[in-house]
């Protein structure tokens, strides 16, 4: 078994999609690693193993269909420690059977259904025969749900034929089949569309089993809506936050120092992705940057100016210019 460390590599969002078939068993270890993160290969059949993928990237999401003969993946202790970013990945079987382990459970996906496992823990995939997928990845703070919620239902089988997966997966297979079309803002909305279907899902699978749920947990996935829905608020703070919850502001800072963030950073990084989105989006090209910035609840439009530079490499004209 060989590990391949590397980066996602998708390139910028928007692009061509791009396809890319392996020549050898060696050379999919690392078109795996490029798409996703570093993971350790291993086949029994190597020698006669043949693997392809269609990638493309709309923002921060990842969309990647896999097509494979027989072989499993392993994420490590070790390799995880090798990168910082922390992703989720939505597994949606197309054909054939996998086999995803993470936190003690095991999941047989048949196809249809989907699965959600998170790539700062260790989980195996395995694929007995030949097989496809697709693959959603997408940073762990772009669901509104608290990651340790989303943790109770790793390597969960959510069956293609009940529930919200009835729904969901139907929609990431067209995803899948219509990768090209995917392009410019109209590939980004259904990009966020898509984790906003998978968000719905996985509340509504909490949902059915409350038992699952702490307390803290609820609590957090209270906060978080609580925040979204007043982005736009310029007084949005830890205190009015505390206030609406009937909680102390340190209690509240608890809430997110457990998910290794903090208040301000989580409504910072839900403002900025926001109005990243919408300064692309056709239906707000009338509107004035400042417009945009203070819909999304930043007052002082030099200093939105320089945050979203910080955050994103680029000033928000440039970015607008750039779509």
């Amino acid at each position: 078994m060989t590990a391949v460390a590397a980066r996602p590599s998708l390139g910028p969002t928007g692009q061509d999609v791009r396809t890319s078939t392996a020549e050898s068993f060696d050379h999919w270890r690392h078109l795996v690693a490029e798409s996703f993160v570093p993971l350790a290969a291993s086949s029994a059949n190597s020698d006669h193993f043949h693997g392809r993928m269609r990638a493309r990237r709309l923002d921060r999401v990842a969309l990647v269909e896999v097509s494979s003969t027989s072989h499993e993946v392993h994420r490590t202790p070790a390799l995880i420690a090798q990168s910082h970013q922390r992703y989720f990945k939505l597994n949606l079987q197309l054909q054939g059977t996998g086999l995803l382990i993470q936190d003690n459970r095991e999941a047989v996906l048949h196809p249809g259904d989907l699965s959600i496992y998170d790539t700062s823990r260790p989980y195996t995939l395995a694929f007995e025969g030949d097989a496809r997928l697709m693959v959603v990845m997408f940073p762990w703070d772009a669901l509104s749900l608290p990651p340790e919620c989303i943790a109770q239902l790793s390597a969960v089988r959510l069956a293609s034929d009940g529930g919200l997966a009835a729904i969901v997966g139907p929609f990431i297979a067209h995803l899948a089949e219509n990768l090209d079309a995917l392009s410019g803002p109209s590939g980004s909305r259904l990009a966020t569309n898509a984790l906003d279907l998978v968000s719905t899902m996985l509340h509504s699978e909490l949902d059915i089993a409350p038992d699952r749920m702490k307390p803290q947990a609820l609590l957090a996935v209270s906060v978080r809506e609580y925040i979204e829905a007043n982005l736009a608020d310029p007084l949005l703070s830890p205190a009015t936050i505390a206030a609406a919850h009937f909680i102390s502001t340190r209690h509240l800072h608890n809430v997110f120092h457990e998910t290794g963030t903090t208040v301000a950073s989580w409504i910072r990084t839900q403002r900025l992705e926001g109005a990243r989105r919408e300064l692309r989006d056709p239906l707000h090209s009338g509107k004035s940057v400042g417009a945009v910035a203070a819909r999304w609840g930043f007052l002082d439009a030099a200093h939105f100016s320089r945050t979203f530079r910080d955050a994103f490499g680029e000033s928000p004209s440039d970015w607008r210019r750039g779509a």
